[in-house]
């Protein structure tokens, strides 16, 4: 990136470290961060006020909320989300969205001010060990205490969040460190030995995996959030239609392939989808992109693809034989991986192969899919919803879901035409995930239709978002389904808990009410004759819109893999 500490006449320039840190902000191209201020972080705050023509601050209503709203711009974006916050409670608020972006691999750049360095470790007021507490949970973290330690400090935290595997990085500035004064030199960072964030692709391990690919006579392609992060849409896609190769995606990894591509056969891991499941212990060849055998897609480990050979096609050397068992490990970015091995397979279709998935899907959707969608059905399901979201818009909306049944819901019943669409809270399952998520993607792609798909659950974790909605004018789509549960966790309960139902009935507010009083337009609906029209108005309408859908309260997302079953032993009911 061209350096415009530079370009603006800046460098060299005697100023503040506050000010450094905003120059050097606007010299890695950021225009847009979010956050809430505080006494350890003023000096900062003061700084933004005399560029807001360069950087826009989004204040959110809680520091939490900063953190999943440069998640979700960072994820519609593909750029680093920034946030910041105070020292104290500030920072430790910042924590389980760090841990989320951690977890699945978002690129942030997080700032905390500090007490001042001589009251480091005497429990001054506000003071917290915010490198201590974020160490596990971020992919590097630093406390600067002096000023000229700002702009390496930053250069080097862009580089290693947005570098290899993205992550989250905490910087921590110490107070007296941001009014010190220091001559300004920003240069951006290049690298370190230490650090090798994409391993050399080792062509002859391209080889081997090519071998096994044009062997197999069961190939089965698993793809993650590695393909959407290498940006190596294109060339995936080139090489599945020229190997022939189904082709299962874990909730990380969807919208890298069009739901209505002919190899796309699906939705991995314990709510996905029955075939893609199924056949993981039937396929001859494992083909693992950019994904992470999570134990929600794998089951029980020892049942595992034991009959196949595996090849993992991974930049991050940790995950590579870290829960399964790896034949042929292609060790680097997604995107240079896939084209070379695009030169060495050989053109293939696997009909008969194929059609063993579809005989599946036809299966799963007589006992599933075909009754939750029933027009008849007594209730209203959370299934309908996303299918009418599905039949009035272009498919090109960002769906952005929270944690629960309505996330599986809306991941397996979505559909997406446009890369980078589908955003949720994977690894770590954030309830509260979903509604600044929105906000983020928006801001990110404001001329992109975003809806947030949301429980009533998840809806009152980070409720007070509606706030920055309402301030800033954020013209988000917001569909809770509500059914008056805590619906996962009374799945679980009804399933194997004799529906032993303990603490997971909500007794909710009036949300019309709420939603109102932030000037957004709302609508409920109880009844299905008034769902279609609904959804038009919500698609059609230019600001926020809050729809509230009642659904059935006892529904149960199936199929299912139970904790410590096989993929083998998914079940449809």
């Amino acid at each position: 990136m061209e350096n415009l500490a530079i370009k603006t006449n800046i460098r060299k320039q005697l100023m503040t470290g506050s000010q450094a840190v905003v120059h050097s902000l606007i010299a890695e191209g950021v225009d847009l961060i979010f956050g809430y201020p505080g006494g350890a972080i003023m000096p900062v705050y003061d700084a933004l006020y005399d560029v807001e023509d360069k950087i826009t601050h989004i204040l959110t209503r809680h520091e939490q909320g900063a953190t999943h709203a440069a998640q979700g711009f960072a994820r519609a974006t593909g750029k680093v989300g920034v946030c910041l916050a105070t020292s104290g409670p500030g920072a430790t608020n910042l924590i389980t969205g760090i841990a989320d972006a951690q977890i699945d691999s978002t690129p942030l750049v997080c700032i905390t001010g500090q007490v001042t360095s001589h009251l480091l470790g005497t429990d001054a007021f506000q003071e917290t060990d915010i490198i201590g507490i974020s160490m596990p949970v971020t992919k590097w973290n630093f406390q600067v205490t002096r000023a000229e330690e700002i702009p390496f400090a930053l250069a080097k935290a862009f580089f290693i969040a947005k570098s290899g595997r993205p992550g989250p990085v905490l910087i921590d500035i110490t107070k007296d460190a941001q009014f010190e004064t220091l001559h300004f030199d920003y240069k951006p960072f290049k690298g370190m030995r230490s650090y090798v964030p994409t391993p050399k692709l080792n062509l002859d391990k391209v080889k081997e995996a090519a071998t096994l690919i044009n062997s197999a006579k069961k190939p089965f392609v698993l793809f993650g959030q590695g393909v959407l992060l290498a940006r190596a849409e294109k060339e995936f896609k080139e090489f599945i239609e020229k190997a022939g190769l189904p082709s299962a995606w874990t909730i990380m990894g969807l919208s890298a392939l069009d739901s209505d591509h002919y190899l796309n056969v699906g939705m991995l891991g314990m709510h996905g989808n029955y075939a893609p499941n199924k056949l993981t212990n039937e396929c001859d060849v494992l083909i693992a992109i950019g994904m992470r055998f999570d134990d929600r897609v794998t089951g029980d480990l020892n049942r595992y693809a034991k009959q196949a050979k595996v090849i993992h096609i991974e930049i991050d050397p940790a995950e590579i034989d870290k829960n399964v068992k790896t034949d042929v490990a292609v060790l680097g970015n997604a995107k240079e991986s896939l084209k070379a091995l695009i030169d060495l397979v050989i053109k293939k279709e696997h009909k008969d192969w194929l059609e063993n998935f579809r005989k599946l899907e036809k299966e799963e959707y007589n006992e599933v899919i075909k009754k939750e969608l029933n027009p008849k059905a007594k209730l209203m399901s959370m299934g309908e919803v996303i299918n009418k979201i599905n039949l009035y818009s272009n498919q090109k909306n960002i769906i952005v879901s929270d944690v629960g049944q309505h996330q599986m819901i809306a991941c397996r019943y979505a559909k997406f035409k446009q890369t980078r669409s589908s955003i949720t809270s994977g690894g770590l399952g954030t309830m509260g995930f979903c509604l600044p998520a929105a906000i983020g993607a928006k801001m990110g792609m404001p001329d992109t239709q975003v809806i947030g798909i949301i429980g009533d659950g998840g809806f009152q974790m980070t409720i007070q978002e509606l706030g920055t909605i309402f301030q800033f004018k954020t013209a988000v789509k917001i569909v809770l389904l509500n059914n008056e549960f805590l619906g996962m966790v009374r799945q679980w309960q009804e399933l194997f808990f004799d529906k032993r139902y303990a603490s997971t009935t909500m007794v909710n507010p009036d949300f019309q009410t709420i939603v109102k009083g932030y000037g957004i337009k709302v609508k409920k609906i109880n009844k299905r004759e008034h769902l279609e029209e609904a959804i038009k108005e919500m698609l059609s309408y230019e600001g926020s819109y809050f729809l509230e859908v009642m659904v059935g309260k006892e529904n149960n997302v199936f199929p299912m893999i139970a904790t410590g079953a096989s993929v083998s032993e998914i079940r449809l009911k």
